[in-house]
């Protein structure tokens, strides 16, 4: 259950510092090595270059593809519909998630470029990529568009359905950061980095709900149905 209240805003900056402790953690690491991997990210490496064979390789290429895009963006849209109350209510809710995505690109594209890590050997790449690799941007929006789709959902679906949906997302966030490891085009830190710096981004989006389902009149606010505890 997630907290309710005056205390909620207070559960969300703490995730938020949390894992911008550890975001800068893993920048420093990298800065201090002038980008040179670390041993086990070597070893990860190594592994998915001996092992990227068909059909993993067709199979993780498919896969990689929805983590970045239009994908991600309609997951975006998906949202705010799905939270949104009516219509105008929708249309609000819908550019909050959208301008969330947005704005967290243009912070993870800033940062990529002023920590400026170099990506593993192009000549071991499986699939194309460009910019530089700190952090990845598909673990970083893949997560962000599953973070906003699971909080539309929690405010739909039953906690069940809710908690299936959470796995659900959760899956696919992990499997599009692994193929970026998979396909040889990012170090294991890039992806781990754009998952933090999504979980650092997503708790500060949430504390704007209060405007992003705000209701357009009194008294227009539709009512929600009552929790069911399964």
């Amino acid at each position: 259950m997630t907290p309710t209240g005056p205390r909620r805003p207070l559960a969300l900056m703490s995730l938020a510092a949390l894992c911008a402790v550890l975001f800068t953690a893993a920048a420093v690491v990298v800065s201090v090595r002038h980008g040179a991997p670390l041993a086990p990210e070597r070893t990860a490496h190594h592994w998915s270059t001996v092992h990227a064979g068909e059909p993993l390789r067709s199979l993780a290429r498919a896969l990689t593809a929805t983590g970045t895009g239009l994908a991600p963006y309609l997951m975006a849209v998906l949202a705010g519909l799905l939270a949104g109350r009516d219509t105008l209510g929708r249309l609000r809710a819908v550019a909050c998630t959208v301008a969330v995505l947005a704005v967290s690109q243009a912070i993870r594209y800033g940062l990529m470029h002023l920590l400026a890590r170099p990506r593993p050997p192009t000549a071991e790449w499986a699939a194309p990529a460009a910019n530089y690799a700190f952090p990845s941007g598909h673990a970083t929006t893949s997560a962000l568009a599953a973070g906003l789709l699971a909080w539309a959902i929690a405010h739909r679906a039953r906690p069940a359905t809710t908690r299936t949906w959470y796995a659900v997302l959760a899956l696919w966030t992990v499997a599009v950061g692994a193929t970026r490891v998979y396909l040889g085009v990012h170090w294991p830190l890039d992806v781990l980095a754009g998952w933090l710096l999504a979980a650092t981004l997503l708790p500060l989006a949430l504390l704007a709900e209060p405007f992003a389902l705000a209701p357009d009149r009194p008294g227009n606010e539709l009512p929600r149905p009552p929790a069911r505890h399964e």
